[in-house]
Parts: structure tokens; C-alpha cells; sequence
């Protein structure tokens, strides 16, 4: 007797855990692939995904692709699916791939985002005239460093992110010197090296972030703004709009539905808050967590949350 109660024990238990495959038999055996890209929101975001993923009885990879090149590899299915694409980071190449067919889009991850040109409040002391972008063409010496004088130096995303900044500063002749940073990581020691030090510091980056919650920053303001403004494109001195805010989307490819539809209903339902997104970065970043741990804690701490994701 005690045999048959553990055999029908086992046997619930694997039903529970391979459910979602037995459902899905195109694609029982063929693991998700979800786009790993450079930054530590993006990481949580695609960690919580595939661990949720995971629960439900699917395999998961995680792959390494760049802001860019991932949407050819999700258009051709050697990617699968991406929980956090910024849509106004990458130039035509995302919406036309999503025009194709090629590419889906799931819904928005529930992140409210700003991107701009950030600055620390002791620059407004040195640029009189900021947060107005105008300031910028009179005391561009004061944003200067030895490598770029007498043009200021404007921090801007990692290359492979786009080059909305380099082409923003071509459009309206804006005296400045763009510098591609390395990396998330190394944009901020960069910050918080010259806020320690009120060193001269402009630099495009966005929020949702931490960093927000430790260093005081400012955005640098235009004369208008649109959800069409697109970087470099019909603007000038006097006329500018800056940069168009992101939705941020998850997107899968073409067959993703038709070979994983459990998956796809999670994918559908899955959200994430600038608060609940801010408080996991902070434990990656500050307090040096790895993110495959601090996302396991969340998805332990949170069945509340995700309950209905998964059924």
C-alpha cells in the first residue's frame, strides 16, 4: 500500500511539473531561448521569466545577444523571446521586423521609463541657463575633459545600444564630444567617480534605475516633446524635441504561439513595476547578489503575484 501512495505521489508531482510540455507537444522537447542583453534590469527581467517558465514544466536557455543583433536572431527563431525591448533605442531595425511578421509583440512588461541627458545638480552652478539645452552651446568647456576640449563630453549608451545621442549632438550642432560607454557598470562608476568629486559630468541614461535613489540627477529639458520625436531626425537649435520615451515591450517569435501556447499565455501576463524592478537591481548591483539568486528569492517571496501568470 505504501508503495502505491508514493507511486501515485511521483506520479502527480511529475504531472504538475511537466503539464505545460504535455500541453504543448510541438514543443515538448525544444528548449525556450530568452535574449540576455547588457544590463541588470533586463537580466531580472528575463531570470524571473524563465524561472516562472521553468515552474511550469518548460526548458529554458538564456543566451547572450545584443541590443541589436537579437532581433534578427528572434525573426529567424534561434532567440525565442525577449521580456524588455526599449523601443525607442534601436533605430527602424526592431519596427520593421516586427512589420515583417517575423517578430511579435506580447504586450508592454508594465515598466514606466524616461530616458535623457542626465546631469548632477552642481552643474547648474557652472551652466547657468540648465535644465534648457540651450545652455549647452555657451558652456560647453565647463562639460569638457583633456580628450575632448574645448567640446564638452557627453557620455553616451554602449555602441551596440544604438547611437541616438551621437546623432542628436549632429542634428543641432551641439559643441560636444560623444563617449561611448563600456558598459552599464562602467557608465556608473564613471558617475558616481565624478559626482564624488563634482567633476564635470553629462551623460544619457534612464530611469527606472537605483542610482536614482543614491545620486541626485537632473534631465536636461527641450523646447518640446512628442511620442514621435525621434533623435537626430527634423530637429535643430530651437526646435528640438530630444528623444522619444520607450514602451517597453516583450516580444516573441513568429511560431512561439503555435509551438509553446501555455508559454505564450504566461508571456501575455507577465509584468514587472519600476518599484519591484528598482529594489531587485539595487540587491544585483549594491549588495553584489547574483541575478539568477536574487530572482529565485523574488519568484519564492511572490506566488501571490505570479499565481495566475502561470495557469
Amino acid at each position: 500500500m505504501k508503495k502505491l501512495i508514493l507511486g501515485a505521489t511521483l506520479l502527480a508531482a511529475l504531472g504538475t511539473v511537466h503539464g505545460a510540455n504535455a500541453a504543448d507537444p510541438k514543443g515538448a522537447d525544444e528548449p525556450i531561448k530568452i535574449a540576455i542583453n547588457e544590463w541588470t534590469g533586463q537580466n531580472l527581467s528575463a531570470h524571473i521569466a524563465g524561472g516562472l517558465l521553468k515552474k511550469m514544466g518548460y526548458s529554458v536557455e538564456f543566451v547572450t545577444a545584443g541590443a541589436v543583433p537579437q532581433f534578427a536572431a528572434i525573426a529567424e527563431g534561434s532567440l525565442h523571446f525577449q521580456p524588455e525591448v526599449w523601443t525607442n533605442n534601436v533605430g527602424d531595425i526592431y519596427p520593421k521586423a516586427v512589420d515583417s511578421g517575423k517578430i511579435v509583440i506580447a504586450g508592454d512588461l508594465g515598466l514606466e521609463p524616461k530616458e535623457g541627458w542626465f546631469y548632477p545638480p552642481y552643474m547648474e552652478e557652472k551652466c547657468p541657463g540648465l535644465p534648457a539645452y540651450s545652455a549647452l552651446y555657451d558652456c560647453a568647456q565647463a562639460f569638457a575633459a583633456a580628450d575632448t576640449f574645448p567640446k564638452g563630453r557627453l557620455i553616451t549608451y554602449p555602441a551596440d545600444w544604438g547611437t541616438r545621442s551621437n546623432d542628436q549632438v549632429a542634428a543641432i550642432g551641439l559643441p560636444f564630444q560623444p563617449v561611448a560607454g563600456g558598459s552599464e557598470g562602467a557608465m556608473l562608476a564613471e558617475l558616481k567617480s565624478a559626482v564624488a568629486a563634482k567633476q564635470p559630468m553629462l551623460m544619457m541614461f534612464w530611469q527606472p534605475h537605483w542610482i536614482h535613489a543614491n545620486i541626485e540627477l537632473n534631465v536636461v529639458q527641450w523646447d518640446s516633446s512628442s511620442a514621435d520625436c525621434l533623435a537626430g531626425k527634423d530637429q535643430s537649435k530651437g526646435s528640438a524635441c530630444g528623444f522619444a520615451q520607450a514602451s517597453i515591450n516583450k516580444i516573441v517569435n513568429a511560431s512561439f504561439a503555435d509551438t509553446w501556447p501555455g508559454a505564450m499565455n504566461f508571456v501575455k501576463s507577465y509584468s514587472l513595476t519600476n518599484d519591484v524592478q528598482n529594489a531587485l537591481i539595487q540587491k544585483v548591483d549594491q549588495e553584489k547578489r547574483s541575478v539568477e539568486e536574487v530572482s529565485a528569492e523574488w519568484i519564492d517571496a511572490n506566488e501571490s503575484v505570479w499565481g495566475g501568470w502561470v495557469k
